[in-house]
């Protein structure tokens, strides 16, 4: 079998271990005599893996049952548009740090009023900035925890006195968080957590009671905490995915295991950058760079495009740059390993040492 090095970034590769473990069940799920995509969600068997996921995710992050675990269709553009749908009464803080942001802003806008507390854009995106200012009756702050298009990536978190969400559809169960500095977090499973098809959301109880009453009942996030993730027909196999992905990560040792292992493979990327005396040009400022997505460029696009090829013909997949801004970009999720952040090194080095 032959395998590529994956540095895509989204849909991502999955750990092998996972893969291996998905061909049983896809033809007789826990002795069922029916493979995962064809038993029912109403079913004992779907139930026992919901909930076991459910303490998975709790688990991981040290959340209590304050916060609840669901899981909603429409991926991360659906969430752009739910968290406003729910919780936007009178005005939206949003941090402005990219691409993301500015699509949630947008959809926000449709329901009340939305401002920008901070923004990085004077630089274009390449830092964090590190003070949110907060007008009065301010629903919430929005954030996104790691932009993925742009390569930056919160080190610490704002302080504030309004409920705080976050998009973490990148970097999600990366690296330890105090997770209750969130009220709401939400994640695309596709990057870290499993196949594309589902949002892992979790919520605090204390925020729901501050959710508007005025939207269709599928649109609040209360349908799916009251329904446990199954008001209509859930995404059955790409939950199983991240309870598949959550069992690797607790046999892994963990959050702190899992951070260890990203923080080696980012290094062994941006020392080569860092090395290169200009070769390779970093776009985030060092003490915002993100462990996730390590974006770069070369003197021209040329060098860019042949970079690329070069790249996929030695089995390295998924390098250029978002199409937005153009560029390199290697993402190097949770299932990245190591061995591949090591070869895609070595091969930086050698194009260099080529050119």
């Amino acid at each position: 079998m032959k395998r590529v090095y994956n540095f895509n970034a989204g849909p991502s590769p999955m750990p092998l271990e996972v893969l291996e473990g998905l061909k049983a069940d896809l033809t007789d799920f826990r002795q069922t005599g029916m493979g995962i995509t064809e038993i029912s969600h109403r079913s004992k068997e779907f139930q026992v893996m919901l909930d076991e996921t459910k303490v998975l995710v709790h688990h991981l992050t040290g959340l209590d049952d304050s916060y609840k675990v669901v899981f909603v269709q429409g991926g991360g553009t659906m969430q752009f548009i739910m968290t406003a749908m729910n919780f936007l009464h009178c005005k939206g803080a949003y941090a402005d740090t990219g691409v993301w942001t500015k699509k949630a802003m947008k959809n926000a806008s449709y329901y009340g009023t939305v401002y920008e507390a901070s923004s990085s854009k004077d630089k274009k995106y390449s830092y964090i900035p590190k003070t949110v200012k907060l007008e009065a009756g301010t629903d919430y702050l929005y954030l996104c925890a790691n932009n993925t298009i742009y390569g930056t990536e919160y080190q610490e978190f704002p302080r504030v006195e309004v409920p705080m969400i976050a998009d973490m559809s990148s970097n999600m169960l990366s690296r330890t968080y105090d997770f209750t500095k969130f009220d709401l977090v939400w994640a695309g499973v596709q990057k870290n957590l499993g196949a594309a098809g589902t949002a892992l959301v979790i919520v605090k109880e204390s925020l729901l009671e501050r959710a508007r009453t005025d939207i269709p009942e599928f649109f609040r996030y209360e349908t799916y905490v009251k329904s446990d993730s199954t008001y209509n027909t859930p995404p059955v196999f790409s939950i199983y995915t991240v309870n598949r992905t959550l069992h690797w990560l607790e046999k892994l040792g963990g959050l702190t295991a899992m951070e260890a292992l990203n923080r080696k493979k980012a290094a062994e990327i941006y020392a080569v950058i860092d090395g290169s005396e200009g070769f390779y040009r970093g776009h985030a400022v060092k003490e915002d760079r993100s462990r996730m997505n390590v974006t770069f460029t070369l003197e021209t696009p040329e060098l860019e495009a042949e970079f690329v090829e070069q790249a996929k013909a030695h089995g390295f997949i998924g390098l250029k740059g978002h199409r937005l801004v153009g560029g390199l970009r290697a993402s190097l999720y949770n299932a990245v390993t190591l061995e591949a952040a090591e070869a895609l090194a070595m091969f930086m080095k050698e194009f260099q040492n080529n050119h």
